[in-house]
């Protein structure tokens, strides 16, 4: 076996551990409308997403508005919505919300991969009476979307999310060809997942390198 050619292999190997370990996605959750982070009953942690600058991202441009409700007012079914979803009925207690034209978003410090993105939102203030698009990554996932009546929930979901640069960008922006009143954007709650295995390609970069290595080594 050439020794060199072993090396150079060896050498690959161990850079795209380190490059996998190093861009390895991650989960984030976010809570809207609150000033402190967020422990929820199966003990995930929800980060204010009032926040700027912390290890796992924030707001960029402006400082979300806040604003607050007693989860007591959620209707029946909003509440078995939450709970059939996994979710606490707390993570819909208040939201994080902009004065149109200006917008909600985050920058969030994902890590690479595929990812999958689960909005929430509960309406008190304008129901079923405003109206704006959810933006991620540059793309409408949810075009001219419209909030539920008064006490309801809204749990969407947006798959497949293929992050490369380390950072998934999120931002909620009034639109008014939804014909609606109230054009402030906002959202109660953000939960981003990585899918398994996806970062940067690395499983099977690693499997095509470790498959050379062997053939070389017969």
């Amino acid at each position: 076996m050439n020794n060199k050619r072993f090396l150079v292999c060896l050498l690959s190997v161990i850079f795209f551990v380190a490059f996998a370990l190093y861009s390895i996605s991650k989960d984030i959750r976010l809570i809207g409308g609150v000033a402190e982070d967020y422990k929820d009953k199966k003990g995930r942690v929800w980060h204010s997403g009032q926040k700027e600058k912390q290890d796992w991202g924030g707001w960029v441009k402006k400082l979300p508005q806040t604003a607050a409700a007693s989860v007591n007012d959620l209707t029946a079914a909003a509440k078995k919505k939450a709970d059939d979803a996994g979710y606490d009925h707390q993570l819909f207690g208040a939201v994080s919300w902009a004065a149109n034209p200006a917008t909600v978003k985050y920058d969030l410090k994902t890590g690479n991969g595929l990812f999958n993105v689960t909005y929430m939102v509960r309406e008190h203030w304008s129901p079923n009476n405003r109206g704006y698009d959810i933006i991620i990554e540059g793309d409408i996932v949810e075009k001219l979307y419209v909030t539920p009546g008064k006490g309801e929930i809204d749990i969407k979901e947006y798959k497949n999310i293929d992050i490369s640069d380390g950072s998934m960008e999120v931002e909620l922006k009034g639109n008014a060809a939804t014909k609606k009143g109230d054009l402030n954007p906002m959202f109660s709650a953000l939960e981003v997942l990585g899918q398994s295995g996806t970062a940067v390609g690395s499983a099977g970069k690693l499997t095509a390198i470790w498959g050379t290595i062997k053939q070389e080594f017969r």
